[in-house]
């Protein structure tokens, strides 16, 4: 009964993160898809407690509610701005459980052989199903064991790495030991050594070495990613998070863990690829992290940068007819999002046209820019992305960016030298005219130089967003 009652709440759990998933491609039906999940994850949760081998109540409970209280507080601490690098913490989490639940799970393994066939039959939960399979069973588990840990000690090392980067707490500049690729391939080199010796004797060595060598493949392949590359990072280590994940559930022999591993690392696997193709990057690149590094000495930006004032930028909206807005991680600094909304309200109610632009990889998480501007309510239908209107800045009077560096960067198409060369990017210097806010004339996260900032038709708008746009409010009526 117990079993049964469990497979079925595993089903509606399974169904309901499908849909939870699927909810979240849209922003009308992003906060929907939200509680889906969390039912979805309450059911499953609730199921697993009462299900075979339940036990240690009190305990169990215990760190139901002292997760529960950390994520709480956590939450409500964490700004708008923090949300990218919370995320890869909590990738490090999924990786560092896979890899404890894969070691409990060979002491397990070896605690189950070492017992007599009588005493095995009083077994229950995950001992119970080890003690009923098979050698060929048994040899299987172990290459699960082994992959679990290992994708899991990758993906948690190399979330650290990304936390700290996109944190500032190490460098934006892609970073590698001497040795570069062979020391990574030296290391997954071992780790195959390893699995040999662990499927062959199912000893503690060959799986504390390959743990080591996988701590270190995840350390080495982020930090040899520069910044600009930060988002697609985010979105392959949430993808390794899920297989890791998957792994775990086969060793486990839970089929939910198995099916919402595989959506997850499925479903970033996908945005990392299409973000990729955004990006112009090679995927298989991406997965080595042989990327965001410069082939040669980049092209000299010639020229100044010329600044106006808030006076300036309102009469010139004044008269324009088209208005484009580019919003990047600069806005979210600056927790500007709501002066955009309100400017765009302004603006539209005066009869203009106004819309988004937003890149693929805008800000320092997928999606980033597109949360920030539904919280402002800022109309669904008039946030496009960047193949809907690049084609329409010719047409435009004036494009407004707001913190955004490498997005709008013609280097991409006019500097083969450049780390973003080939990358696809918002055309917006062929508006007639273009503001972008910004807080000085540094080159930004990713350390890349920017000649729009240089062009005849550029004016700086210097200043933090939020300071900048309150100015500009209070002379647009």
């Amino acid at each position: 009964m117990e079993f049964g009652f469990t497979i079925a709440a595993y089903v509606v759990a399974a169904v309901l993160f499908i849909l939870s998933l699927g909810g979240l491609s849209g922003q009308e039906s992003a906060k929907r898809a939200v509680w889906y999940g969390i039912v979805s994850m309450a059911l499953a949760v609730f199921a697993t407690l009462v299900g075979p081998g339940q036990g240690l109540w009190l305990l169990s409970l215990l760190l139901i509610a002292g997760g529960g209280t950390i994520g709480y507080v956590v939450a409500q601490r964490v700004q708008m701005t923090e949300m990218p690098q919370l995320v890869a913490a909590m990738h490090s989490l999924v990786g560092l459980a896979a890899v404890f639940v894969g070691f409990n799970a060979h002491i397990e393994m070896g605690n189950v052989l070492t017992m007599s066939h009588e005493a095995r039959e009083g077994l229950e939960g995950f001992a119970a199903l080890l003690a009923h399979k098979t050698p060929v069973e048994l040899s299987i588990l172990k290459v699960e064991v082994f992959l679990g840990i290992f994708i899991g000690a990758v993906t948690f090392t190399g979330s650290v790495v990304a936390y700290g980067k996109l944190a500032g707490k190490l460098g934006s500049t892609a970073t590698k030991l001497p040795g570069g690729h062979m020391l990574n391939a030296g290391a997954a080199g071992l780790s195959l050594l390893c699995l040999i010796w662990y499927f062959n004797t199912g000893g503690f060595l060959p799986l504390a070495l390959m743990t080591l060598a996988a701590l270190f493949i995840g350390y080495h392949l982020i930090m040899g990613i520069g910044g600009a590359d930060m988002p697609v990072v985010v979105s392959m280590l949430n993808s390794y998070s899920g297989w890791a994940a998957a792994a775990i559930g086969f060793s486990l022999g839970n089929d939910l863990l198995i099916v919402v591993g595989a959506l997850v690392g499925s479903s970033g696997a996908i945005l990392s690829y299409i973000m990729c193709k955004a990006m112009n990057r090679s995927f298989i690149s991406v997965i080595l992290g042989g990327f965001g590094g410069t082939t040669g000495p980049q092209m000299e930006v010639e020229g100044e940068q010329i600044a106006i004032d808030a006076d300036g930028v309102a009469t010139a909206l004044d008269e324009a007819d088209s208005v484009v807005i580019i919003p990047g991680y600069g806005m979210a600094v600056a927790q500007a999002q709501q002066n955009v909304a309100e400017l765009t309200r302004r603006l539209r109610a005066k009869g203009k046209t106004v819309r988004f632009a937003i890149h693929p990889v805008a800000g320092r998480l997928p999606g980033h820019m597109n949360v920030l501007l539904a919280e402002a309510k800022v109309p669904y239908d008039i946030v496009m992305e960047m193949d809907e209107i690049n084609d329409d800045f010719p047409d435009t009077d004036v494009a407004i960016v707001i913190g955004s560096n490498d997005i709008v960067n013609p280097a991409a198409q006019d500097d083969p030298n450049s780390p973003i060369a080939g990358m696809p990017v918002l055309e917006c210097w062929k508006a007639k005219q273009v503001f972008v806010s910004k807080r000085g004339q540094g080159t930004g996260y990713s350390g890349i130089e920017n000649p729009l900032f240089f062009k005849d038709n550029t004016r700086m708008f210097y200043g933090d967003a939020k300071a900048s746009l309150d100015t500009l409010l209070t002379l647009i009526s």
